[in-house]
């Protein structure tokens, strides 16, 4: 997709960051995806859909509060908080839910060429929603077994992978309905993120671990973020390390941490192949097909696929 073809019709391509446990790094990486899909002249929206934390959107708040207060003009997405409705009735809420989430979609997916949705981490409505739809799905994890646990099991002797976890079945349950309703693929992305420079037998039994579920459930893996205090100091002024490393921009001097963390997301972008092409037209009527759908309970019952 070109800036050429600006303003014409089309569906935007959705980007989900999705997992179950918080602390994975699924804020800042959706940031920098953004950012980076910006900079690359594309028209990018954002939704948060995790209305207790807002993690993502106090990182987008702070980026439009630190180019006012420095005079840079960063760019800053088009940003949605879709709120968690808390009645008495589930029914209630999740239709009020269903309703403000495609609102913001139906708002957004025609002027816009991507769609970074961030999700919160734990299992909701709006999340297995959001999980559903996704075009591409990234999930972010730890290098630890810790965080490998929320996508499967291994023996505590051998470390061999022994089954898969309720979010991975959940993933793959969203997958199968999404050929089913708009005979599309989600492509889905485990970003291992917190990675050690250094070698390590945890590192490596990890690794091998997440080839083998890779294997089985049909994700691809990636390397992510090493583990740099850089990238929470980014936080409070909404930069990312792509942004002009001088010290303007950054508030203090550059120093060669900042150089290899915009190296390891230039690598990870490159990684995740989003597509810069002319498929929105596509996009656009699977998008409503979808939504059609949902809306019906038929063929897609919405709370069957969104149940545990």
């Amino acid at each position: 997709m070109s800036n050429e073809n600006a303003g014409r019709p089309g569906s935007a391509h959705v980007v989900v960051l999705g997992n179950e446990k918080g602390g994975s790094g699924k804020s800042t990486v959706a940031m920098h995806v953004a950012v980076a899909l910006m900079k690359a002249g594309q028209r990018v929206a954002t939704i948060d859909l995790d209305s207790r934390q807002k993690s993502f959107t106090h990182y987008v708040e702070n980026r439009q509060a630190w180019a006012k207060r420095a005079g840079l003009d960063l760019e800053i997405p088009a940003h949605y908080c879709i709120g968690r409705s808390e009645g008495l009735l589930v029914k209630a809420n999740e239709d009020n839910e269903f309703t403000a989430f495609a609102a913001a979609i139906d708002a957004l997916e025609h002027s816009h060429d991507f769609l970074v949705i961030d999700t919160p981490g734990h299992d909701s409505y709006l999340m297995r929603l959001a999980h559903s739809m996704a075009d591409t799905l990234i999930t972010p994890i730890n290098d630890s077994f810790v965080d490998f646990d929320v996508l499967g099991t291994v023996d505590p002797a051998t470390f061999a992978v022994t089954g898969s976890s309720h979010y991975s079945e959940m993933v793959r349950e969203a997958r199968r309905q999404r050929r089913v309703v708009d005979h599309q693929t989600t492509d889905w992305i485990v970003v291992r993120n917190r990675l050690s420079t250094l070698g390590s037998r945890n590192k490596k039994l990890v690794g091998e671990g997440v080839q083998q579920l890779a294997l089985r459930l049909g994700f691809r893996c990636i390397d992510g973020f090493a583990e740099r205090v850089i990238f929470r100091e980014f936080y409070p002024r909404g930069l990312t390390a792509l942004d002009s490393l001088d010290e303007a921009t950054l508030g203090t001097r550059p120093s060669m941490s900042h150089v290899t963390a915009r190296q390891e997301v230039e690598n990870l972008l490159t990684s995740l192949k989003l597509p810069f092409d002319e498929r929105g037209l596509l996009r656009a009527a699977a998008r409503a097909e979808w939504f059609a759908a949902a809306a019906a309970d038929e063929p897609l019952e919405l709370h069957d696929i969104l149940a545990n």
